[in-house]
């Protein structure tokens, strides 16, 4: 799969996606990064330590956030865009469900990532199509009224991907994001997470983007800044799973729990 100007092997790789939040009130790092100068230092010592993609989001989406205008999204996220893809080497990834914003950055980004998986919003799919750009497909729903957990979340999947082919898009653009602390209870985030193989079935890429989520908080009674350690175990259970890239704050420790496990899969010291 191709992202931006860099060749990703799905075969033998597992990336690793940074997440540079510029909101004031994100769970994890609200405020910490929504200043320029703190933003290209961060996105600089992530690159450092290893990743493979930088994820902006202007929105958070932590349970209960605020939503905010699409403007100020835009208004948001815009220099944040600019200035790392002038300064760095290193594909970009836009995080929002909205396609007014997505619209006004599509030629300026190269990896679209969707909370909603087209459901959000009926024009996304048509947006996301005509870029002809690689998209990470979610799983959400609004309310938590499973009849059977895992099937449902499997045929929401579906219905998603269903979405993208009568819009046109390709089914080889597509990574899959099973939502991991998005309309789940604490005990379907576990079920999932048991079970996160089930979403190889789609035949697409998959992304775990569990790092520093309330299911590790609800787990261990500790704040969203001391959960690095648990996500790391969780992306060593993503990888003996098949899993293929990363969504974290932190990249050193998830970028070591990769090695360690490909290397003792593999037999021999795994180099990127």
């Amino acid at each position: 799969m191709k992202i931006g100007n860099k060749e990703f092997d799905l075969t033998n790789g597992c990336y690793i996606m940074g997440i540079l939040n510029v909101t004031p009130d994100s769970f994890s790092d609200g405020s910490q990064f929504n200043s320029l100068d703190n933003a290209l230092f961060h996105t600089e010592q992530m690159i450092n330590e290893g990743a493979d993609i930088i994820d902006i989001g202007g929105e958070s989406t932590r349970p209960n956030h605020i939503k905010i205008s699409i403007q100020e999204e835009i208004d948001r996220v815009a220099p944040y865009i600019e200035k790392i893809k002038e300064t760095f080497d290193i594909p970009v990834s836009l995080d929002t469900y909205k396609p007014d914003v997505l619209s006004v950055f599509v030629d300026k980004i190269d990896l679209i990532n969707d909370i909603w998986g087209l459901k959000y919003d009926s024009r996304m799919a048509n947006i996301v199509a005509s870029s002809n750009l690689p998209y990470i497909l979610m799983h959400n729903r609004k309310n938590i009224d499973y009849n059977d957990f895992l099937t449902d979340v499997v045929n929401d999947i579906k219905d998603s991907l269903e979405i993208a082919k009568n819009a046109g898009i390709k089914r080889d653009k597509i990574i899959i994001d099973g939502g991991i602390g998005f309309a789940k209870t604490y005990e379907q985030n576990l079920l999932l997470l048991q079970h996160i193989d089930l979403l190889n079935q789609f035949s697409c890429p998959q992304m775990m983007a569990t790092s520093r989520k309330s299911v590790f908080g609800l787990t261990l009674d500790n704040e969203p800044k001391e959960r690095d350690l648990a996500t790391a175990v969780s992306t060593t259970i993503g990888v003996l799973n098949d899993v293929k890239f990363f969504r974290v704050h932190d990249v050193k420790s998830n970028l070591e729990a990769i090695k360690v496990t490909k290397s003792i899969m593999e037999g021999k010291k795994w180099i990127r």
